[in-house]
C-alpha cells in the first residue's frame, strides 16, 4: 500500500498532470478518499514555495545562456507565465487573489499549482497570499477531479 501512496505523491508533483491524474490513480488504487486527498495536496503543494522564490530566477538566468534546449524551454516558461500573469491581472483587477485561486482551482489544461505560482512569481504577488489562493485552488481542484472521478467510476461499477 505504501507503494501507491508514493505513486499518488509524486504523481501530484509533476507539472501539468498534477492533481489531475493524481487523484484519480489514488482512489481508483484503493487508497481512501481522506488520505489520498492528504497526500496528493501535499505533493502538489511541495513545489510551490520553491517555484515562486526560484523559478523566476532560474528562468531568467536560461533564456540570457546559450544553451539550445534549455534557453528555448526557459524562454517559453517565461513568455507563457508572462502572458498568463497578464491576462489574469487584467480581469481580476482588485480580485488577483480570488482570480488565482480559480485559475488553480479549475482543472484545465495549463492550470494548476506551477504554472499558477509562476504567474505570481512574474506578477510580484505578496507571497503568504499567493501560497494561500494556490493552496485552496489545489483543494478545490481535487474536489473536482474527486467528484468527477466518484461518478465516472460509478457510472462503470469500479466503486
Amino acid at each position: 500500500m505504501f507503494k501507491k501512496y508514493l505513486i499518488s505523491f509524486l504523481i501530484s508533483m509533476v507539472p501539468l498532470i498534477e492533481l489531475r491524474v493524481a487523484i484519480p490513480y489514488a482512489l481508483t488504487a484503493g487508497i481512501p478518499v481522506l488520505n489520498a486527498y492528504i497526500v496528493c495536496i501535499i505533493g502538489n503543494m511541495l513545489p510551490v514555495p520553491v517555484i515562486y522564490l526560484f523559478a523566476r530566477k532560474v528562468l531568467a538566468w536560461g533564456q540570457k545562456k546559450n544553451i539550445p534546449l534549455f534557453s528555448r524551454f526557459c524562454d517559453f516558461c517565461m513568455v507563457k507565465g508572462e502572458k498568463g500573469g497578464e491576462k489574469l491581472q487584467s480581469k481580476a483587477g482588485r480580485g488577483l487573489y480570488v482570480a488565482l485561486f480559480l485559475f488553480v482551482g479549475i482543472p484545465l489544461p495549463g492550470t494548476g499549482a506551477w504554472t499558477g505560482t509562476l504567474a505570481a512569481s512574474i506578477l510580484d504577488m505578496d507571497f503568504k497570499k499567493s501560497v494561500i489562493a494556490v493552496l485552496a485552488g489545489v483543494v478545490l481542484a481535487g474536489v473536482i477531479m474527486g467528484c468527477g472521478t466518484g461518478i465516472v467510476a460509478w457510472f462503470v461499477g469500479l466503486f
